[in-house]
């Protein structure tokens, strides 16, 4: 009786702790529940912004902090698992802390303060860490349920054992088995109580398992909502910047219609007076085509600046010691500037160097150095400095890194407040009428993104302002670009009657270009597209350079090269365009000599010279099917 009267008492005790084990699984699940309708709760407020719904959302989550601390209660027992409800009280703060901001901006009743917060909260791995960190205890308190319930099995049949001793003992002792049988009577009853509250307890575990998962649909289905309403407010900006760029569109078209007519003013009206006067002086036929080849010049100028602005220029950067090309550019400052103003610098004691286009650079700071003169009516203080920076954070377009900056100041009337949010756009200026495009800070401006920098500035009225360019610091690492024109100065020219192809789609284009090159003595042959260029090389592989522009109809440039190099390595190639930025950025120009349109004879010639002495060596295969080979 001894022995029966413990074994019931150790199945009592292990129908216990699966009661225990059964509380805390329904209590894991019970908080997963209540977060989910906070949740939800919280994503309906964000949208609605309704005090009701924001009340509900703050029950939710109050509640849901008094489940964990009872859950708290019943494992402080168990050291593993009240170090992970620590875990989880852990979370739940950092949880709370994140939706606090979504609820706190939706409590402003701004409109559409609290939906970033809210979409940025459900993109968190906090959420899931709960969820996880809930299902760690239940899958815990299982695994233990699973052990206690071996238990209760073990008990129950040590008890069957004792009950039969127990039944031979009535043999001898009857009475004794009577009281022995109703015993293993109660205890028999006792386990199927167990069995059946157990039962019980998983259908309501399933239950609360439905009721979280049709939470769970609820917030995503809320969460698809934002989604939407997000992707309609990006339409609704694109849009808005859709329109802000056609704005923009148009005060450029206005400028720039107004710039190009005065220039071909200038040079339609010095052609036809030329053309009055070949008859009589020579001078004065000169006199006015110097002045059409003025106009043309800054035509082209003025087009270069744009492609700056626009960013489709491509540059052609080098390793430079800023320093140093400040220094060598304060004679040209000084004469650009005047007499009256007082130029000075800072330099750091070792400047970083930058890998940027030399000219652009240099007209950059040109651009700066004349708007100061403006600003100071030509009388004051300019300051140039160059100073090592490290940013350490995203400050704008800049990203984290080393930058060199290159600051102008001056001394003069400064610009107003209003006015600086305008300074970069095209063609807007402060200056008189008549003195100044307002092309020159944008075009510092897209210098300088396109660099990879940006470009700031600051003002104060009556005190001056600066104008800064961040460049980030150069990498050691070599350049394989581009080799412009301008360098390729100092070759010998090639022997007369050269044979070279001009693959140019527009006619006027190639009847000038033609004509130059037999004025330089070269023998030329045109051809309009790249097909046709391949069928030329095919009947006669003689030629010595192919002329080329980069965009035309059906094959560009590059692809008709790519192909033809393949075939002719021997032959040299001279890029021709005025635009490139439709044919990658200038990438597959890489390694190549080119020329800017509008060019003039002499710069052809200088072109021309440079492509041929840059021609892969090696000796021509004796013939065509050799070079097909």
């Amino acid at each position: 009786m001894a022995m029966v009267s413990i074994s019931n008492k150790a199945r009592d005790d292990a129908l216990a702790s699966e009661r225990h084990s059964y509380d805390v699984m329904l209590l894991t699940r019970t908080v997963d529940g209540t977060l989910a309708r906070a949740e939800a709760a919280l994503g309906r407020y964000v949208l609605d912004e309704k005090p009701e719904t924001g009340t509900l959302y703050y029950t939710q989550w109050r509640s849901a902090q008094a489940l964990i601390n009872e859950l708290q209660r019943l494992v402080r027992a168990d050291s593993a698992q009240t170090q992970r409800v620590g875990d989880l009280q852990r979370l739940y703060g950092l949880r709370g802390r994140e939706l606090a901001a979504a609820a706190a901006a939706a409590s402003r009743q701004k409109g559409e303060g609290g939906v970033n917060f809210f979409f940025a909260a459900t993109k968190s791995p906090l959420g899931p860490q709960l969820s996880a960190k809930l299902g760690e205890i239940s899958a815990a308190e299982r695994i233990d349920l699973r052990r206690r319930m071996s238990q209760t099995g073990a008990s129950g049949e040590q008890a069957d054992r004792l009950t039969t001793l127990l039944g031979w003992l009535a043999v001898l002792i009857g009475f004794g088995a009577v009281v022995l049988g109703w015993l293993a009577y109660r205890a028999i009853s006792e386990r199927l109580e167990a069995l059946r509250s157990a039962a019980d307890e998983a259908s309501r575990a399933d239950r609360l398992e439905e009721a979280v998962r049709e939470r769970t649909h609820e917030l995503t289905d809320a969460n698809e909502r934002l989604r939407q309403e997000a992707a309609e407010r990006e339409a609704a900006e694109a849009q808005l910047r859709q329109v802000q760029k056609m704005e923009a569109v148009g005060q450029l078209t206005g400028g720039i219609a107004h710039d190009f007519n005065n220039m071909l003013a200038v040079v339609v009206g010095g052609l036809d007076l030329a053309r009055r006067r070949l008859s009589g002086d020579k001078r004065e036929v000169e006199f006015h085509l110097d002045n059409a080849m003025e106009g043309a010049t800054r035509a082209a100028a003025l087009t270069r600046r744009l492609l700056a602005f626009a960013r489709a220029e491509p540059l052609r950067p080098e390793g430079i010691a800023p320093t140093e090309l400040v220094e060598g550019m304060l004679d040209l400052v000084d004469r650009s500037i005047g007499e009256r103003i007082t130029v000075e610098t800072s330099f750091p004691d070792e400047a970083w160097q930058v890998r940027v286009d030399t000219n652009q650079l240099e007209n950059a700071i040109l651009n700066m150095a004349v708007n100061g003169r403006d600003a100071m009516d030509g009388e004051g203080r300019l300051r140039i400095s160059v100073e090592n920076v490290m940013v350490a954070a995203q400050q704008g377009e800049l990203a984290p890194g080393d930058y060199v900056k290159i600051g102008v100041s001056d001394s003069g009337t400064g610009i107003a407040p209003e006015h600086l949010e305008r300074v970069f756009e095209p063609f807007f200026t402060t200056k008189p009428v008549g003195k100044g495009t307002g092309l020159g800070l944008s075009q510092i401006f897209g210098f300088a993104r396109q660099s990879g920098g940006d470009v700031a500035i600051e003002s104060e009225v009556g005190k001056g302002t600066t104008v800064s360019i961040f460049l980030p610091r150069a990498e050691a690492s070599e350049d394989d670009l581009a080799r412009p024109a301008a360098d390729t100065g100092g070759h010998e020219p090639a022997p007369a009657g050269t044979a070279i192809l001009v693959v140019e789609d527009d006619p006027r284009v190639s009847r000038a270009t033609m004509g130059a090159l037999e004025e330089l003595g070269y023998r030329p042959t045109a051809c309009a597209s790249g097909t046709d260029a391949l069928e030329l090389l095919e009947r006669d592989s003689g030629f010595e350079l192919i002329i080329t522009d980069v965009m035309m109809p059906e094959m560009t440039g590059p692809e008709l090269v790519r192909r033809a190099s393949e075939l002719y390595p021997w032959i040299g190639v001279l890029f021709v365009t005025g635009y490139v930025g439709e044919a990658g950025e200038g990438e597959d120009l890489t390694g190549w000599d080119m020329l800017r349109k509008p060019f003039t004879v002499a710069a052809l010639a200088d072109s021309v010279a440079a492509a041929l002495a840059h021609r892969v060596s090696g000796s021509r295969p004796a013939s065509r099917a050799a070079a097909a080979e």
